[in-house]
């Protein structure tokens, strides 16, 4: 069984750790981890390569055990979703310039536009302040939920969300790290960045 000692790291670091004995062949694998971001991102990247994962908290301990062995289904959920062709990152909370109140106009416009789109994108990313958006007070929240719920991944940075201490707030997608959001939007036909 391959061991991956995580604990203190922030995503993605756990999340490419694991990665690293999957790509070794590891057909069980126990994971150490100690922030709910981790066991989450984690435990995606699993599932996602077939395995399935147990979760145990160590008593007294910051420590959350994950425990993953390889599915005898050999059923893999692919690294790239479904029907890529477009991704957004988006790394501001307002579009365009130095006008705040005009760039937060311009984003939600623009985010209003995406949602009615025919060719809607496969994923969006929010990174830095693009985290804002996703939060309960954002003019823009309403179109976000649209687009997720018409299909569209929408993939939240938890490091981001930590820095500006959001992350319970967070009222749409998945809080994910730098390393699934590279995979997602460097895989898609297109990438904007915003």
């Amino acid at each position: 069984m391959a061991t991956v000692n995580a604990m203190g790291k922030l995503c993605p670091e756990p999340v490419i750790m694991t990665k690293a004995e999957i790509e070794k062949g590891a057909n069980e694998i126990t994971v150490s981890v100690d922030n709910d971001i981790a066991v989450s991102n984690v435990t995606r990247l699993l599932q996602g390569k077939g395995y399935t994962v147990e979760l145990t908290r160590v008593p007294d301990s910051q420590e959350r055990r994950l425990t993953a062995k390889k599915s005898s289904s050999g059923q893999v959920t692919p690294d790239k979703p479904r029907d890529e062709l477009l991704a957004i990152l988006i790394a501001h909370d307002v579009l365009g310039g130095d006008d705040k109140a005009l760039g937060e106009v311009l984003m939600k416009a623009f985010l209003g536009c995406i949602s009615k789109l025919s060719r809607r994108p496969a994923v969006m990313a929010f990174m830095n302040e693009g985290v804002k958006l996703v939060l309960p007070e954002s003019s823009a929240l309403s179109y976000i939920q649209e687009l997720e719920k018409m299909g569209t991944k929408i993939l939240v940075c938890g490091t981001c969300t930590t820095h500006f201490n959001i992350t319970d707030k967070v009222a749409v997608g998945t809080i994910s790290n730098m390393f699934e959001i590279m995979e997602m939007v460097t895989g898609a036909d297109n990438t904007l960045i915003f």
